[in-house]
Protein backbone atom coordinates (compact mmCIF):
# COMPACT_ATOMS: atom_id res chain seq x y z
CA UNK A 1 0.00 0.00 0.00
CA UNK A 2 1.64 2.80 -1.03
CA UNK A 3 -0.94 5.17 0.79
CA UNK A 4 -4.55 4.53 2.22
CA UNK A 5 -6.26 5.42 -1.34
CA UNK A 6 -3.42 3.69 -3.39
CA UNK A 7 -3.10 0.37 -3.01
CA UNK A 8 -1.39 -1.46 -6.18
CA UNK A 9 -2.54 -4.70 -6.76
CA UNK A 10 -0.45 -7.34 -9.98
CA UNK A 11 -2.43 -10.47 -10.78
CA UNK A 12 -1.96 -13.33 -13.21
CA UNK A 13 -4.07 -14.03 -16.45
CA UNK A 14 -6.65 -16.52 -16.71
CA UNK A 15 -9.00 -17.79 -19.29
CA UNK A 16 -13.13 -17.36 -19.33
CA UNK A 17 -14.47 -20.86 -17.89
CA UNK A 18 -15.93 -23.03 -20.50
CA UNK A 19 -19.82 -22.95 -20.76
CA UNK A 20 -21.49 -24.71 -17.77
CA UNK A 21 -18.22 -25.28 -15.95
CA UNK A 22 -17.72 -24.89 -11.81
CA UNK A 23 -16.54 -21.79 -10.83
CA UNK A 24 -12.61 -22.16 -9.49
CA UNK A 25 -10.10 -20.04 -7.92
CA UNK A 26 -6.87 -19.81 -10.00
CA UNK A 27 -3.62 -19.43 -7.85
CA UNK A 28 -2.03 -16.16 -7.96
CA UNK A 29 0.04 -13.90 -5.81
CA UNK A 30 2.33 -10.55 -5.65
CA UNK A 31 2.71 -7.33 -2.75
CA UNK A 32 2.10 -4.42 -2.78
CA UNK A 33 -0.32 -5.87 -2.34
CA UNK A 34 -1.06 -8.46 -4.49
CA UNK A 35 -3.18 -10.20 -6.14
CA UNK A 36 -7.27 -10.50 -7.86
CA UNK A 37 -9.17 -12.96 -10.35
CA UNK A 38 -8.81 -11.87 -13.97
CA UNK A 39 -11.52 -10.62 -15.94
CA UNK A 40 -12.47 -11.15 -19.44
CA UNK A 41 -13.19 -7.43 -20.89
CA UNK A 42 -10.90 -4.61 -22.07
CA UNK A 43 -7.53 -4.64 -23.18
CA UNK A 44 -5.42 -8.20 -23.19
CA UNK A 45 -2.74 -10.01 -23.95
CA UNK A 46 -2.73 -13.86 -25.06
CA UNK A 47 -0.02 -16.37 -24.72
CA UNK A 48 -0.29 -19.93 -26.92
CA UNK A 49 2.28 -22.50 -26.76
CA UNK A 50 2.01 -26.02 -27.69
CA UNK A 51 4.51 -27.65 -25.72
CA UNK A 52 5.06 -30.41 -28.43
CA UNK A 53 1.78 -31.88 -26.72
CA UNK A 54 -1.53 -29.97 -26.96
CA UNK A 55 -1.96 -26.14 -27.08
CA UNK A 56 -2.55 -23.73 -24.20
CA UNK A 57 -3.20 -20.68 -23.78
CA UNK A 58 -3.35 -17.84 -21.06
CA UNK A 59 -4.32 -13.94 -21.18
CA UNK A 60 -3.26 -11.27 -19.06
CA UNK A 61 -5.69 -8.31 -18.67
CA UNK A 62 -5.48 -5.43 -15.96
CA UNK A 63 -2.22 -7.65 -14.90
CA UNK A 64 -0.98 -4.68 -12.83
CA UNK A 65 -3.54 -2.03 -11.42
CA UNK A 66 -4.40 0.31 -8.30
CA UNK A 67 -7.35 0.75 -6.15
CA UNK A 68 -8.07 2.98 -3.08
CA UNK A 69 -9.51 2.21 -0.12
CA UNK A 70 -12.84 0.84 -0.60
CA UNK A 71 -11.68 -1.30 -3.80
CA UNK A 72 -12.48 1.14 -6.57
CA UNK A 73 -10.19 1.28 -9.71
CA UNK A 74 -7.72 4.04 -9.77
CA UNK A 75 -5.45 3.24 -12.71
CA UNK A 76 -4.26 0.25 -14.11
CA UNK A 77 -1.23 -0.66 -16.69
CA UNK A 78 -2.94 -2.17 -19.87
CA UNK A 79 0.60 -1.66 -21.16
CA UNK A 80 2.18 -3.96 -19.49
CA UNK A 81 -0.19 -7.03 -19.79
CA UNK A 82 2.06 -7.76 -23.17
CA UNK A 83 4.99 -8.62 -21.14
CA UNK A 84 3.80 -11.11 -19.25
CA UNK A 85 2.16 -12.78 -22.66
CA UNK A 86 5.82 -13.18 -24.10
CA UNK A 87 6.55 -16.73 -25.17
CA UNK A 88 7.50 -19.12 -23.52
CA UNK A 89 4.74 -18.25 -21.54
CA UNK A 90 5.25 -17.51 -18.03
CA UNK A 91 2.62 -17.41 -15.33
CA UNK A 92 2.79 -13.36 -15.26
CA UNK A 93 3.89 -11.37 -12.38
CA UNK A 94 4.86 -12.86 -9.22
CA UNK A 95 5.84 -10.00 -6.91
CA UNK A 96 5.16 -6.22 -7.27
CA UNK A 97 7.61 -3.89 -5.10
CA UNK A 98 8.48 -0.12 -4.58
CA UNK A 99 11.79 0.67 -2.48
CA UNK A 100 10.95 2.90 0.13
CA UNK A 101 14.01 4.96 -0.18
CA UNK A 102 13.19 5.78 -4.05
CA UNK A 103 11.96 9.56 -4.80
CA UNK A 104 11.47 8.57 -8.23
CA UNK A 105 9.08 5.67 -6.90
CA UNK A 106 9.89 3.41 -9.05
CA UNK A 107 7.80 -0.01 -9.54
CA UNK A 108 9.56 -3.64 -9.54
CA UNK A 109 7.95 -6.39 -11.27
CA UNK A 110 8.92 -10.00 -11.35
CA UNK A 111 8.33 -12.70 -13.79
CA UNK A 112 9.60 -15.76 -12.03
CA UNK A 113 8.70 -18.16 -14.41
CA UNK A 114 10.35 -15.80 -17.29
CA UNK A 115 13.17 -15.17 -15.31
CA UNK A 116 13.12 -11.41 -15.46
CA UNK A 117 12.68 -8.24 -13.46
CA UNK A 118 11.24 -5.51 -14.49
CA UNK A 119 11.63 -1.53 -13.20
CA UNK A 120 9.37 0.67 -14.32
CA UNK A 121 8.62 4.11 -13.85
CA UNK A 122 6.02 5.20 -11.26
CA UNK A 123 3.73 6.59 -14.50
CA UNK A 124 4.82 3.30 -16.22
CA UNK A 125 7.39 3.60 -18.31
CA UNK A 126 9.45 0.49 -18.48
CA UNK A 127 13.37 1.57 -18.22
CA UNK A 128 15.32 -1.43 -16.74
CA UNK A 129 14.97 -5.34 -17.28
CA UNK A 130 17.30 -7.64 -15.48
CA UNK A 131 17.48 -11.01 -16.66
CA UNK A 132 17.02 -12.36 -20.12
CA UNK A 133 13.91 -13.45 -21.38
CA UNK A 134 12.64 -17.55 -20.62
CA UNK A 135 16.43 -17.98 -19.81
CA UNK A 136 17.42 -19.50 -16.60
CA UNK A 137 20.91 -19.34 -15.03
CA UNK A 138 22.94 -18.51 -12.32
CA UNK A 139 24.73 -14.77 -13.10
CA UNK A 140 25.50 -11.75 -13.30
CA UNK A 141 22.32 -11.70 -15.44
CA UNK A 142 20.66 -14.72 -15.49
CA UNK A 143 17.89 -16.15 -12.92
CA UNK A 144 16.26 -19.36 -11.76
CA UNK A 145 12.76 -18.08 -11.06
CA UNK A 146 13.47 -15.21 -8.81
CA UNK A 147 11.07 -14.46 -6.39
CA UNK A 148 11.56 -11.06 -4.37
CA UNK A 149 13.41 -8.06 -3.71
CA UNK A 150 14.85 -5.86 -0.82
CA UNK A 151 16.96 -2.48 -0.46
CA UNK A 152 19.29 -0.76 1.56
CA UNK A 153 19.26 2.87 2.24
CA UNK A 154 22.15 3.49 -0.66
CA UNK A 155 19.85 1.72 -3.43
CA UNK A 156 21.73 -1.73 -2.93
CA UNK A 157 19.24 -4.46 -3.78
CA UNK A 158 19.32 -8.07 -2.88
CA UNK A 159 17.45 -10.55 -5.38
CA UNK A 160 15.67 -13.92 -3.69
CA UNK A 161 16.37 -16.30 -6.35
CA UNK A 162 14.38 -18.69 -6.11
CA UNK A 163 11.81 -21.15 -7.22
CA UNK A 164 14.17 -22.88 -8.96
CA UNK A 165 17.45 -21.13 -7.61
CA UNK A 166 19.41 -20.99 -4.47
CA UNK A 167 21.10 -18.06 -4.07
CA UNK A 168 20.41 -14.19 -3.22
CA UNK A 169 21.90 -12.30 -5.16
CA UNK A 170 23.37 -8.43 -4.74
CA UNK A 171 23.36 -5.20 -6.99
CA UNK A 172 24.24 -1.87 -6.27
CA UNK A 173 22.21 0.87 -7.29
CA UNK A 174 23.35 1.23 -10.84
CA UNK A 175 22.33 -2.09 -11.46
CA UNK A 176 26.00 -3.42 -11.24
CA UNK A 177 26.42 -7.21 -9.75
CA UNK A 178 28.03 -7.42 -6.55
CA UNK A 179 28.22 -11.03 -5.43
CA UNK A 180 25.93 -13.59 -4.21
CA UNK A 181 25.89 -16.35 -1.88
CA UNK A 182 23.63 -19.50 -1.47
CA UNK A 183 23.89 -23.16 -2.91
CA UNK A 184 21.24 -26.31 -2.82
CA UNK A 185 22.27 -28.51 0.27
CA UNK A 186 24.96 -31.00 0.10
CA UNK A 187 22.65 -33.16 2.17
CA UNK A 188 19.72 -32.67 2.02
CA UNK A 189 18.08 -34.55 4.42
CA UNK A 190 20.12 -31.84 7.19
CA UNK A 191 20.79 -28.65 5.30
CA UNK A 192 22.85 -26.58 6.76
CA UNK A 193 23.60 -22.35 6.69
CA UNK A 194 23.83 -20.73 3.37
CA UNK A 195 21.84 -24.02 1.60
CA UNK A 196 18.71 -23.15 0.11
CA UNK A 197 15.22 -24.42 -0.88
CA UNK A 198 13.47 -22.21 -2.42
CA UNK A 199 14.40 -18.20 -0.96
CA UNK A 200 11.47 -17.30 -1.63
CA UNK A 201 10.84 -14.20 0.55
CA UNK A 202 13.37 -11.57 1.78
CA UNK A 203 13.47 -8.70 3.86
CA UNK A 204 16.02 -6.13 6.09
CA UNK A 205 16.16 -5.32 9.26
CA UNK A 206 17.27 -1.77 10.59
CA UNK A 207 20.54 -2.82 11.63
CA UNK A 208 20.60 -3.96 8.15
CA UNK A 209 20.86 -7.69 8.37
CA UNK A 210 18.95 -9.96 5.56
CA UNK A 211 16.19 -12.12 6.23
CA UNK A 212 15.47 -14.55 4.13
CA UNK A 213 12.33 -17.16 4.18
CA UNK A 214 14.52 -20.37 2.89
CA UNK A 215 10.82 -21.62 2.29
CA UNK A 216 11.69 -25.85 1.33
CA UNK A 217 13.20 -26.05 5.00
CA UNK A 218 10.79 -24.36 7.09
CA UNK A 219 13.07 -21.43 7.92
CA UNK A 220 14.54 -17.88 8.30
CA UNK A 221 17.98 -17.73 7.41
CA UNK A 222 19.73 -14.56 8.48
CA UNK A 223 23.06 -12.34 7.03
CA UNK A 224 24.74 -9.72 6.69
CA UNK A 225 24.78 -7.61 3.83
CA UNK A 226 27.90 -9.24 2.64
CA UNK A 227 26.18 -12.59 3.00
CA UNK A 228 27.95 -13.80 5.73
CA UNK A 229 25.36 -16.16 7.97
CA UNK A 230 24.31 -15.46 11.51
CA UNK A 231 21.35 -17.23 12.41
CA UNK A 232 18.91 -19.39 11.47
CA UNK A 233 15.30 -20.50 12.93
CA UNK A 234 12.75 -22.95 12.43
CA UNK A 235 9.26 -20.77 11.11
CA UNK A 236 6.94 -22.93 13.14
CA UNK A 237 4.92 -22.36 16.52
CA UNK A 238 4.88 -23.88 19.30
CA UNK A 239 1.31 -24.80 19.60
CA UNK A 240 1.59 -26.97 16.15
CA UNK A 241 2.44 -30.62 16.10
CA UNK A 242 5.77 -31.75 15.23
CA UNK A 243 3.95 -33.18 12.04
CA UNK A 244 2.55 -29.71 10.84
CA UNK A 245 3.96 -29.02 7.30
CA UNK A 246 3.85 -25.14 6.50
CA UNK A 247 4.45 -23.39 3.00
CA UNK A 248 5.95 -19.87 4.07
CA UNK A 249 4.67 -17.45 1.42
CA UNK A 250 6.03 -14.33 2.25
CA UNK A 251 7.21 -11.95 5.06
CA UNK A 252 7.75 -8.29 6.34
CA UNK A 253 9.78 -6.57 8.88
CA UNK A 254 7.57 -3.61 10.36
CA UNK A 255 8.88 -0.32 11.47
CA UNK A 256 9.20 -1.24 14.88
CA UNK A 257 11.23 -4.27 13.98
CA UNK A 258 9.08 -7.41 14.32
CA UNK A 259 8.58 -9.71 11.48
CA UNK A 260 5.35 -11.00 10.05
CA UNK A 261 5.20 -14.33 7.85
CA UNK A 262 2.39 -15.84 5.89
CA UNK A 263 1.69 -19.54 5.87
CA UNK A 264 -0.16 -21.09 3.55
CA UNK A 265 -1.34 -25.00 4.94
CA UNK A 266 -2.29 -22.99 8.25
CA UNK A 267 -3.20 -19.97 6.91
CA UNK A 268 -2.37 -18.19 9.79
CA UNK A 269 0.00 -15.00 9.94
CA UNK A 270 2.66 -15.58 12.47
CA UNK A 271 4.58 -12.80 14.48
CA UNK A 272 8.56 -13.45 15.12
CA UNK A 273 10.75 -10.67 17.08
CA UNK A 274 14.27 -10.62 14.92
CA UNK A 275 15.63 -13.70 16.93
CA UNK A 276 13.00 -16.28 15.84
CA UNK A 277 10.99 -15.85 18.65
CA UNK A 278 7.94 -16.79 18.43
CA UNK A 279 4.95 -14.29 19.70
CA UNK A 280 1.63 -14.56 18.21
CA UNK A 281 -0.06 -15.76 15.34
CA UNK A 282 -3.53 -15.52 13.82
CA UNK A 283 -5.95 -16.27 11.06
CA UNK A 284 -7.95 -19.75 9.88
CA UNK A 285 -8.39 -21.33 6.04
CA UNK A 286 -11.41 -20.57 4.18
CA UNK A 287 -12.76 -18.32 1.50
CA UNK A 288 -15.60 -16.30 3.74
CA UNK A 289 -14.60 -12.80 4.29
CA UNK A 290 -11.78 -12.83 7.07
CA UNK A 291 -10.29 -15.93 6.60
CA UNK A 292 -7.10 -16.97 4.68
CA UNK A 293 -6.15 -18.38 1.54
CA UNK A 294 -1.72 -18.20 1.23
CA UNK A 295 -0.80 -14.48 2.39
CA UNK A 296 0.93 -14.20 -0.61
CA UNK A 297 1.10 -10.35 0.04
CA UNK A 298 0.94 -8.78 2.90
CA UNK A 299 1.15 -4.79 3.67
CA UNK A 300 0.14 -1.67 5.89
CA UNK A 301 -1.13 1.59 5.20
CA UNK A 302 -0.52 4.81 7.24
CA UNK A 303 -3.72 4.46 8.73
CA UNK A 304 -3.17 0.68 10.04
CA UNK A 305 -4.95 -1.19 7.36
CA UNK A 306 -3.85 -4.30 6.90
CA UNK A 307 -3.94 -5.76 3.03
CA UNK A 308 -3.85 -9.29 2.51
CA UNK A 309 -3.49 -11.10 -1.14
CA UNK A 310 -5.26 -14.42 -0.81
CA UNK A 311 -3.39 -16.09 -3.81
CA UNK A 312 -5.75 -19.03 -3.64
CA UNK A 313 -8.94 -17.46 -3.51
CA UNK A 314 -7.90 -14.73 -6.10
CA UNK A 315 -8.65 -11.92 -3.69
CA UNK A 316 -7.23 -8.80 -1.81
CA UNK A 317 -8.52 -8.57 1.31
CA UNK A 318 -8.91 -5.39 3.65
CA UNK A 319 -8.34 -5.58 7.54
CA UNK A 320 -8.94 -2.36 9.89
CA UNK A 321 -7.30 -2.38 13.30
CA UNK A 322 -10.26 -3.07 16.13
CA UNK A 323 -10.61 -0.05 18.12
CA UNK A 324 -9.07 -0.18 21.64
CA UNK A 325 -6.97 -3.70 20.26
CA UNK A 326 -3.47 -4.55 21.21
CA UNK A 327 -1.06 -2.65 19.23
CA UNK A 328 1.18 -6.03 19.48
CA UNK A 329 -1.38 -8.09 18.11
CA UNK A 330 -1.86 -5.80 15.09
CA UNK A 331 0.70 -5.45 11.92
CA UNK A 332 2.69 -2.56 12.16
CA UNK A 333 3.92 -0.05 9.68
CA UNK A 334 5.48 -0.82 6.38
CA UNK A 335 8.86 1.12 6.21
CA UNK A 336 8.42 4.22 4.25
CA UNK A 337 10.78 7.66 3.83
Amino acid sequence: AETPDRIWVAMRGELPLPEGAAPWTPYGGTNLVGNATGNTDGISATCRETRNRRGWERRFEHSIFIVDGEGNLVDDWPHADSLFAQLPCGRGPHQIKMSPYDPDKHVWIIDDQLHVIYRFTYEGELVHTLGELGVLGRGPNNFNRPTDIAWLPDGTYFISDGYSGTRVAKYDSDDNFLMDWGSAPADPRNPGPSEFRTPHSIAISADRRVFVVDRGHARMQVFDENGNFLDMWPLTSPHWPDNQGTLMVNHLITTDQYIWVGDAPTNRLMKFDLEGNHLYSWGAPGLQPGRLACSHGITTDQEGNLFIADCFAGRVQKFEPVAGADPDKLVGQILRE
